[in-house]
């Protein structure tokens, strides 16, 4: 199978290097010293799995040069959502199909915007990691899953033959007959521990074992929950109470993504997670004042370290 990763981070890499080393024609777009390294020396995945290095691989930061796919798996920062997805255009001249795995839950309709429906599925993805240097991605957990899925719900070909692809390479693939709940389901949790751990800047252990900051938690949760229902979207009716054990059980030094670039004074994913909740919320009138709190004061930074003193709209 052909497959190119668009925006080999931590997450597009990870999957990449392990499709690539199960035998699959796997191209890396990427940029800057992380694109520089992996042409030099491959692609190093480091974790529980012990150490995984990838060489020879084709990597490029124009998809332009890369000849047409079979599947894209999409993994850009949701702020380029719009940007890559017409870049990728033309590795899907064959009928080719995106995947995307971004955070957040709108990724699919963003990109069906571009590309039109049929060449998208939703996804999400089931993996802790990092860049911890160029070319080298740590990972902090045994989990390594993708899910995917039509927007029908259908078991389409495509989606079955790529399932298979991931599965025989060494990590759990399954097709959602629901990828919109599904997404929704990991986004309860995803949107709180994004905006908890950006604004305690302290990982899981912390968080997630102190009783106060546990009745928080709890809060940021149910609005998530109570902003999917009032879009009929299906959750578990448990659904805090489940979200709220598994950030108990993350590794204790795990941080969600969106802590690692705003502790970096890079760009950070908050208007696709608490940005998203408040917005949802105030079009369905639901209350959602503990992720209006977080996306208030993480606003500041949504495009990196401001400069004190300076004004911005």
């Amino acid at each position: 199978m052909r497959i190119a990763v668009m925006g080999a981070g931590a997450v597009g890499g990870y999957f990449g290097a392990l499709l690539a080393q199960a035998g699959h024609d796997v191209s890396f777009i990427a940029r800057g010293a992380h694109m520089q390294a992996m042409r030099a020396s491959g692609i190093v995945i480091d974790g529980p799995r012990g150490r995984i290095q990838v060489q020879n691989i084709t990597v490029t930061d124009d998809p332009a040069t890369l000849p047409p796919c079979d599947v894209v798996l999409f993994c850009v920062k949701t702020y380029d959502t719009e940007t890559a997805a017409e870049a990728i255009r033309p590795l899907l001249a064959k009928g080719g199909v995106v995947i995307t795995v971004q955070n957040g839950v709108d990724g699919q309709d963003r990109i069906a915007a571009v590309l039109g429906p049929d060449a998208v599925m939703g996804g999400l993805a089931m993996v802790s990691g990092v860049i911890a240097e160029p070319g080298v991605i740590k990972t902090i957990s045994e989990m390594s899953s993708l899910r995917f899925g039509e927007a029908n719900g259908s078991a389409s070909p495509r989606a079955v033959a790529f399932a298979d692809a991931c599965n025989k390479a060494g990590f759990s693939a399954e097709i959602m007959p629901d990828i919109r709940a599904a997404q929704w389901q990991k986004f309860v949790g995803l949107a709180t521990n994004a905006a908890l751990t950006s604004l305690i800047r302290l990982p899981a252990g912390n968080i997630y074992h102190d009783a106060e900051l546990l009745e928080l938690t709890r809060r940021a949760l149910a609005e998530v929950a109570a902003v999917a229902k009032a879009q009929n979207i299906a959750l578990p009716e448990d659904i805090v109470e489940r979200a709220l054990k598994l950030h108990q059980n993350f590794p204790p030094t795990m941080y969600a993504s969106m802590y690692h670039d705003h502790a970096r004074g890079r760009r950070t994913e908050l208007e696709s997670l608490s940005g998203l909740v408040v917005r949802r919320g105030r079009q369905f009138g639901v209350p959602t004042p503990v992720h209006e709190m977080a996306y208030l004061c993480l606003k500041p930074y949504v495009n990196g370290a401001p400069q004190p003193g300076v004004i911005s709209a």
